[in-house]
């Protein structure tokens, strides 16, 4: 099974909901490893290069606005900006040819930006740009990537995915919302995608040492994150879905999925490199343990009044779904 739903059950950390990163690395030495992080340059993506630097990790950060990230990540050490534009194939063929070149292999490769619109919005591909930046960027980066996640001789590709997968399956009529765009839609699709991308990822390429995981960080509003989500949500939306209160500061309420960034970067600090992970892969991650599997449907109806479970839907973990994603990503980057 693609999702190795035998494997789809907590392991017992000992980690929890409220967990940081800091606290899921300790004891953890990552000297002399080379990892890649998507939009690490804010939000939990930030939390997490922070994490991993203090860990010994040399960490390149890939980012579309690389004077941002510069400004952002000045003063951390062990951290390296390269542009990317996940929109961009050329950009993205780039960005590994230069890795490629460098002949340092790659032993995490953490796939983490993400982009939302209100409306729908085109590539200039035609491709719904949620889906297309979250998951077909990321795909061709990380088969792009392949030969230096293999010169690792033990490497993992970290997908950063949602509870959000819940609300949509792969749409693989309307892949582009032609018909009645939804922006939560898009994002469910996107992230189901990615959840589907890690467990096929981790059938095929499990052999060559390269594990695949994805996972649900948790929802932060702090910090850049937030100002991204008041862009997108007006405050009395992010009332009204619990996130920040009547004084418009963030709800904290880490058994809920309310985090700060700290703790919601711990499960992507805990894919990236929590021994307790080693030989398993192919799995979906929350609070950094292995999720459970939910077949409750998720609507927008429960997600507007809190009652969200953020546990792995079935949908999300069907092998036949997975091979026919990544055929269909394949086809969708040789157009």
């Amino acid at each position: 099974m693609t999702h190795h739903l035998e494997n789809q059950q907590p392991l017992g950390s000992g980690f929890t909901a409220f967990s940081t990163a800091a606290e899921v690395l300790t004891g953890v030495d990552l000297t002399d490893r080379n990892i890649v992080l998507t939009g690490g340059h804010s939000g939990l993506g930030l939390a997490s290069t922070e994490a991993l630097v203090k860990a010994g990790a040399s960490v390149t950060v890939a980012a579309r606005d690389t004077d941002a990230a510069a400004a952002a990540l000045a003063g951390i050490d062990g951290v390296r900006v390269e542009r990317l534009d996940l929109l961009d194939p050329e950009s993205i063929d780039a960005f590994a040819a230069r890795w490629t070149h460098s002949g340092r292999p790659l032993h995490v490769l953490i796939n983490n930006a993400a982009a939302t619109h209100r409306q729908r919005v085109l590539d200039a591909r035609g491709y719904e740009t949620t889906f297309a930046t979250a998951f077909l960027g990321h795909f061709q980066l990380t088969l792009g990537l392949l030969p230096a996640l293999r010169a690792a001789h033990g490497a993992r590709v970290v997908n950063v995915a949602s509870g959000s997968h819940r609300l949509s399956d792969i749409r693989w009529d309307d892949l582009h919302f032609a018909h009645g765009y939804d922006s939560d839609l898009a994002y469910g699709q996107s992230k189901t995608a990615l959840i589907l991308f890690a467990g096929e990822l981790d059938r095929r390429w499990a052999a060559d040492g390269i594990r695949g995981y994805s996972l649900h960080p948790g929802i932060s509003v702090i910090t850049s994150l937030r100002r991204a989500s008041t862009s997108l949500y007006a405050p009395a939306e992010l009332r009204a879905m619990g996130l920040i209160g009547e004084d418009d500061e963030p709800v904290l309420d880490p058994e809920r999925e309310k985090k700060t960034p700290e703790q919601a970067a711990a499960t992507i600090a805990f894919a990236a490199a929590s021994p307790l992970l080693d030989g398993i892969g192919g799995v979906y991650l929350k609070n950094s343990d292995v999720a459970r599997v939910d077949a409750r449907p998720l609507t927008p109806e429960m997600l507007a009044v809190g009652d969200v479970t953020s546990d792995l839907a079935p949908h999300a973990a069907d092998p036949a779904s997975a091979h026919r994603l990544w055929d269909l990503a394949e086809r969708l980057l040789t157009k």
